[in-house]
């Protein structure tokens, strides 16, 4: 047998939380087998049947497990039909109607931004195809003592849409670049540091989804260090902004693979944004950015869990105060759960990991069910699970799994 392919199986099998017990039971097979298996000691496996349900059951192209070289992009993988309004209002042409007045436009990105953090993404994919249009449209008619303004409500507009379309991760991930780039133009214009900065992080997302974290950590970096004196001129807003900048480069950076080197850099990041925070005097929601000292401990959570340090992560989550997380929206508390589940995961704490995922759930379901990595962990849960309790079984069910 190829060792490779045993050290490829063993590799994924543990980025996905499983023990070789727990593999076992979904291939069919005893320990000892995978045992063997990963270890190269069967002669007569795997055979092409043992390699196409072992892709299956770790979630990666069979390719993924022949070769160390990155598998294509899955055939199909389109954008699901929720978000293609959104995506069309980025295409479709300027409209001759009359723009509607900024203020309109400002409570309608309100409501909107509210109702992202409310996991309301239903509510999104109505009323932001509207939104895009009439921001687009007001910033073309604006007078030149407007553009500013203008520019940079429109950059905020495509800032949330880009948000949104991250929500369905790569599937959505050629638009959402588009939508980001498109904020960055506007901010730029509008000669605001504040939406100069936000829509940089929406950029740093951006690259990660295409595969280039590395150019991400220095995007991000650069933009913070570029507007880091305009934005604490701004205080608190700005100091939120130039948080979330460092945030976002510790995410790119706990986007590679695992090194000492990259582990101390994503949280030194990390420590940037918690030295920002102190500066900021504690959690506050400007521009929606849920900045504070809670929400960077819900990152170094992030970065470690994607590191797939569990009990790392677990301890962090010790210094979070009860009220503090419940003092935050309903899109980051969910965020939350669904981070307790996977360290839970990772940690072989799988009750934990069930309540969890229920708990999130129950919470905002939107966010649970139409969040592809999301489903993909309650079906690793229930996968490893020998007796999936009623709750667990319902809510697989509810994702469109099968138990």
């Amino acid at each position: 047998m190829d060792t490779g392919i045993g050290r490829r199986i063993a590799y994924w099998r543990g980025l996905r939380g499983f023990t070789q017990t727990d593999f076992g039971r979904l291939m069919g097979q005893t320990k000892r087998w995978v045992q063997d298996l990963e270890g190269g000691k069967r002669q007569q496996d795997p055979r092409l049947s043992v390699l196409v349900r072992a892709a299956e059951v770790l979630r990666v192209p069979l390719e993924q497990l022949l070769s160390d070289s990155p598998p294509p992009p899955p055939a199909g993988s389109g954008p699901p039909t929720e978000a293609l309004a959104v995506i069309d209002a980025l295409y479709a042409p300027g409209s001759s109607d009359d723009p509607s007045a900024p203020g309109v436009l400002q409570r309608r990105l309100t409501y909107c931004c509210e109702a992202f953090q409310a996991c309301h993404y239903a509510t999104l994919a109505r009323e932001l195809p509207a939104l895009i249009r009439g921001a687009e449209q007001a910033a073309h008619a604006a007078g030149v003592g407007e553009q500013s303004d203008a520019q940079a409500l429109l950059s905020r507009v495509y800032q949330l849409a880009t948000s949104y379309l991250h929500k369905y991760g790569s599937a959505t991930a050629i638009q959402a670049a588009l939508a980001a780039d498109r904020a960055l133009a506007a901010a730029e214009r509008s000669g605001d540091p504040v939406q100069t900065g936000a829509a940089a992080r929406r950029i740093a997302k951006s690259l990660v989804y295409q595969q280039r974290p590395e150019a991400a950590v220095a995007f991000a970096t650069a933009a913070a260090r570029r507007l880091s004196a305009d934005l604490t001129e701004r205080g608190p807003l700005g100091l939120s902004t130039l948080g979330m900048l460092y945030l976002s480069a510790a995410l790119a950076a706990s986007s590679q693979e695992r090194t000492p080197c990259r582990v101390r850099a994503a949280c030194d990041y990390v420590d940037e944004a918690e030295d920002v925070a102190r500066r900021q005097g504690g959690d506050r929601d400007e521009d929606y950015t849920q900045f504070g000292p809670t929400n960077v401990t819900l990152h170094r959570m992030d970065v470690l869990l994607r590191f797939e340090d569990g009990w790392s992560a677990l301890e962090a989550a010790g210094d979070l105060k009860p009220e503090a997380l419940a003092g935050l929206s309903r899109e980051r508390q969910v965020g939350h759960h669904v981070a307790m589940a996977r360290a839970s995961l990772l940690t072989r704490c799988k009750d934990d990991a069930a309540e969890a995922l229920l708990k999130a759930d129950e919470l905002a379901p939107e966010e649970v069910r139409g969040r592809p990595d999301t489903v993909n962990l309650v079906k690793d849960v229930v996968g490893v699970t020998a007796h999936p309790g009623p709750g667990l079984r319902a809510l697989a069910k509810r994702c469109g799994l099968r138990t």
